[in-house]
C-alpha cells in the first residue's frame, strides 16, 4: 500500500495548506474531516484529487476515527486546523472510548486532552506527528518583519506581554494578551485569538478619552507565545491576515510573535497588510 497520512482537520485554511503539502511529497491522505469545523471545500478537494480521501466524524467520534484510518491503512496522522475550545468542552456528544478517556483526567485544559488522545492513538499504531512537519518553511523567521520595527513604547509593550503570555500559556489558558502602556488589556481563554484581539478593542472604544488624560496608550499591542513545553503536534501558535485584519479594527499597532514555533499563513499578504495599517510584527526569540 501506498505512503498514506491521516489528516485530522480543524477549521481554517490550515488543514488546506497542510493537505497540499503533504500530496506535493507524494502523499495519499486520508482526511478525517469534523462535521462541526472542517470547511466543506475538502470534499471539492477529494473530488478534484482521487489520492485524497474524506471522512465526515463528528467531534466526539474517537472509536470511528481510529476505525477510519485502520481501514485506510494510516499510520502516522497530523492535526491542523483549529477547534473551538468551547466545542471541545461543551458540544460534542462522546462515543464510549472518549467519554472514558475524558473522565480518566485529571484536568481537562487542551494540552491534557489532545496529549491523551494522541496516546490512544499511538495505543492503536497511529502515530501523531507534528502539525508543522511538512509546513517548516511557514514557520516565523527571527526579526522585523514589516517595514516599520516597534516604537520604543510598543517595545516596552512586548516585553512586558511576553512575560503575562508566558504565564498564562504555562497553565495552557491561552496564547496571546493584548497590552497598552505595559498594562493587560485583554488575555484569551476558549475564545481564541481574534475574539481576545477584538474584546480588546471593544473595552478601549467603550473608554472615553475625549479631552481626558490617561494613563494608557490608545494604542494596542498583541503578544502572542507558544506554550512553554509546546508540543508542536497540536495547537501551535497561528496568524493570518485575518489576523491582521483583526488588530486593524481594534486598533493595535504591534504584533509580537516566537521565530521556529508559530506559523503565519500568507506570509505576504500579512506584510502588505500590516504595512498598509502601519502595523509592526516582530519575530523575538
Amino acid at each position: 500500500m501506498e505512503d498514506r497520512l491521516g489528516l485530522i482537520a480543524g477549521n481554517g485554511r490550515f488543514p488546506f495548506l497542510l493537505l497540499d503539502a503533504a500530496r506535493a511529497h507524494g502523499l495519499t491522505v486520508v482526511v478525517a474531516a469534523i462535521k462541526e469545523e472542517t470547511d466543506p471545500e475538502m470534499d471539492r478537494r477529494a473530488a478534484n484529487d482521487p489520492a485524497v480521501r474524506v471522512h465526515w466524524l463528528s467531534l466526539g467520534e474517537l472509536s470511528r476515527l481510529i476505525e477510519t484510518f485502520h481501514a485506510e491503512g494510516v499510520g502516522r496522522a497530523v492535526m491542523a486546523g483549529q477547534v473551538k475550545h468551547k466545542q471541545i468542552f461543551s458540544s460534542i456528544r462522546p462515543d464510549w472510548r472518549l467519554a472514558k478517556l475524558l473522565l480518566s483526567l485529571r484536568t481537562r485544559n487542551t494540552d491534557m486532552l489532545l496529549g491523551a488522545i494522541a496516546k490512544v492513538l499511538g495505543d492503536e499504531g497511529i502515530e501523531l506527528i507534528s502539525s508543522t512537519q511538512y509546513l517548516e518553511p511557514l514557520l516565523a523567521k527571527e526579526g522585523v518583519l514589516t517595514r516599520r520595527a516597534p516604537s520604543e513604547a510598543e517595545a516596552a509593550d512586548i516585553a512586558y506581554g511576553r512575560t503575562v503570555a508566558r504565564g498564562i500559556a504555562g497553565f495552557d489558558l491561552g496564547q496571546t494578551v493584548v497590552i497598552a502602556a505595559q498594562a493587560c488589556v485583554a488575555v484569551e481563554a476558549m475564545e481564541g485569538t481574534d475574539a481576545c484581539i477584538a474584546r480588546a478593542g471593544e473595552l478601549f472604544r467603550s473608554m472615553n478619552f475625549d479631552g481626558a488624560a490617561s494613563t494608557l496608550s490608545r494604542a494596542l499591542t498583541v503578544v502572542k507565545v507558544a506554550k512553554p513545553n509546546q508540543d508542536m503536534r497540536f495547537d501551535v501558535p497561528v496568524i493570518g491576515p485575518r489576523t491582521i485584519e483583526s488588530m486593524a479594527k481594534a486598533g493595535a499597532t504591534c504584533l509580537a510573535l516566537e521565530p521556529g514555533r508559530t506559523l503565519i499563513f500568507d506570509l505576504d499578504a500579512v506584510v502588505d497588510a500590516a504595512n498598509d495599517g502601519d502595523i509592526s510584527i516582530v519575530a523575538l526569540p
